[in-house]
C-alpha cells in the first residue's frame, strides 16, 4: 500500500532517513501545514509524521483511523523528554512542545509506530519497540551547481529588486543554477520563495576579499539603473567578478563601457531582464565561451 509522508517543509530528517527507507514504496508527500480537508484517505493508506504533529492532523487521523493502514512517527532528536531541551532556546523548546512532546500520549494511544535515527534513542524508548532507520546520502540525484552572483550592497536595492524576475526565470529554466547575493533580512524575504538562492550576511571588506577568492562562481552580474546616486559609480565590480574567476554581465552604461569590451572580456547588455536571463543561461552552459571571455579572447557571439 502507499504511504503519505507528512513533513514541515523540505527537511534533512526526511531526506536522510524516511524517504530512503520508503524508496521502494508508493509515496506522497504533504506539508504539515496543508489543509487536511483536502487530503484523501484511501483505504489502507499508511501514514508517517516526520518529527512534528498538529491537532488538525490528530483529528484527521481519528476521523479516518478505521480505513488507514500503518501509522508511524519519526524523530531524530529526543523530542519527548523535556530534560533534553533545557539548554535549547526558549522559542525552539516551545516549538518542540507544541508540535511533538505534548502529542506523545496520543501517539501511544493510537498505537503509532516509533521510528528513530539512532540506537541511543531506540534504547531509551525500548518499551515502544522503535525501528532504527539508518541514514543515507540525500545527494545522489543532486546536480552540480553553477553559481551566478550579484554582490551589491544595500545601496543597490533597486538593482536587487530588478534582478528578482531574472533570477526567477533562470532558476526555473535550469535546475543546475544557483544564485548568490549579499543582503539583510529584507533581501532574504524578497528571495525566500525561490529554491537555490543563497543570501550571505553583509561582511567586512577583508572577509569579502577572501570570499571572492573561493572557487565555484561562473557568472557575475553588475546591473545599473538610472538614478542620481548611480551617476557617481565606478567599475569596481569588474574586478570583483574577474577575481572570482567568473564572466561578467554588465549594464551597457558609461560606467562599465570604460573597462568592459563587449564579447571580449565580458558582456555589455541593456537593462532588459529577458536578455539578462538568456545571457546567464547561455554563459552557464557554454564552458568554451566562458573560457574565451575570461581570457579576453572570446569569439564573436550573440546572446
Amino acid at each position: 500500500m502507499s504511504w503519505l509522508l507528512v513533513e514541515q517543509g523540505d527537511n534533512p530528517s526526511s531526506d536522510y532517513f524516511v524517504k530512503p527507507w520508503l524508496a521502494n514504496e508508493p509515496l506522497r508527500v504533504c506539508d504539515l501545514g496543508a489543509s487536511v480537508d483536502s487530503i484523501a484517505a484511501e483505504p489502507g493508506l499508511n501514514l508517517v509524521f516526520v518529527r512534528y504533529l498538529t491537532p488538525q492532523w490528530r483529528r484527521w487521523v481519528e476521523r479516518h483511523r478505521a480505513s488507514l493502514g500503518r501509522l508511524a512517527f519519526f524523530m531524530d532528536d529526543d523530542l519527548f523528554d523535556s530534560n533534553a531541551h533545557r539548554e535549547l532556546p526558549l522559542r525552539y523548546r516551545w516549538k518542540i512542545y507544541r508540535l511533538a512532546r505534548r502529542h506523545k500520549a496520543w501517539l501511544r494511544r493510537m498505537k503509532v509506530e516509533l521510528w528513530v535515527s539512532t540506537q541511543w534513542l531506540a534504547d531509551k524508548y525500548c518499551d515502544w519497540q522503535p525501528r532504527v532507520l539508518a541514514p543515507q546520502s540525500p545527494y545522489a540525484e543532486c546536480l552540480p551547481q553553477k553559481t551566478f552572483f550579484y554582490h551589491g550592497s544595500a545601496s543597490h536595492m533597486q538593482e536587487i529588486r530588478w534582478l528578482l524576475p531574472v533570477v526567477e526565470e533562470v532558476l526555473q529554466r535550469d535546475p543546475a543554477f544557483s544564485f548568490e547575493l549579499i543582503g539583510n533580512v529584507e533581501i532574504r524575504k524578497l528571495f525566500s520563495h525561490l529554491p537555490r538562492v543563497h543570501v550571505l550576511q553583509p561582511m567586512s571588506w577583508p572577509a569579502y576579499k577572501a570570499l571572492v577568492n573561493r572557487p565555484g562562481r561562473i557568472v557575475g552580474l553588475a546591473p545599473l539603473l538610472p538614478g542620481a546616486f548611480n551617476q557617481a559609480r565606478s567599475a569596481t565590480k569588474f574586478f570583483d567578478i574577474t577575481q572570482a574567476g567568473a564572466v561578467g554581465i554588465y549594464a551597457d552604461h558609461a560606467v562599465y563601457q570604460s573597462i568592459v569590451q563587449h564579447e571580449r572580456n565580458g558582456l555589455l547588455l541593456p537593462m532588459d531582464q529577458k536578455a539578462w536571463a538568456d545571457a546567464i543561461v547561455r554563459l552557464g552552459n557554454d564552458e568554451v565561451l566562458r573560457a574565451g571571455l575570461t581570457s579576453g579572447r572570446a569569439p564573436k557571439v550573440t546572446v
